[in-house]
């Protein structure tokens, strides 16, 4: 009898944790919302059903959703830029998402709207590069990266592609420019 409860308890939670959906604006390691790492672009159709889909790239003559494509709410605001592996498969898995709303959060509130004083609070910072315009802010143990404006650095900073930059010489209220999501392709 009592293994019959147990096990009716067990099953009982399983339906209810199940039954929770997920919030469709939490990015995590291999996930933002339902959209996983593993999930194939021609998939998004099915994971965005409410929202609009605008094929970038795609072939004219395709079946399926393939190439760069913009997700939208229905209302017209912009969610995601994603960008499969492979641009002309369908069966191609996502690597690369450039974050457009800043709804979409980290569990430790990082978004589109936070500050560089947010990320050294919240995060470890595991490589910075330069480019031409910006700052590549790479987080230790999360595949987000971020980039920073040079127009939010000191004067002495901007204009120098040899110098080095550090996390230190960043401005606290620099504003992120760029909220991205990487993913390695081939992981499954």
């Amino acid at each position: 009898m009592k293994k019959t409860l147990l096990i009716i308890g067990i099953i009982s939670l399983a339906f209810v944790q199940c039954g929770k959906d997920s919030d469709p604006f939490l990015i995590q390691n291999g996930a933002i919302g339902n959209l996983t790492k593993e999930i194939k672009i021609k998939q998004v159709d099915s994971i965005f059903a409410n929202d609009s889909i605008v094929k970038i790239n795609s072939s004219p003559n395709a079946l399926e959703t393939q190439g760069e494509v913009e997700i939208f709410e229905k209302g017209g605001k912009k969610l995601l830029l994603l960008t499969p592996e492979e641009e002309n498969n369908p069966n191609a898995t996502i690597t690369n998402i450039q974050v457009l709303d800043s709804r979409y959060k980290t569990a430790k509130g990082l978004s589109l709207a936070s500050t560089f004083k947010d990320v050294k609070a919240n995060y470890t910072i595991d490589n910075l590069q330069t480019t031409i315009n910006a700052v590549v802010v790479f987080l230790k143990d999360t595949d987000v990266y971020l980039t920073i404006d040079k127009k939010s650095l000191p004067e002495a900073l901007r204009y120098n592609m040899n110098i080095e930059i550090e996390a230190s010489q960043i401005p606290d209220d620099a504003p992120i420019k760029y909220f991205m999501i990487g993913w390695e392709a081939g992981t499954e």
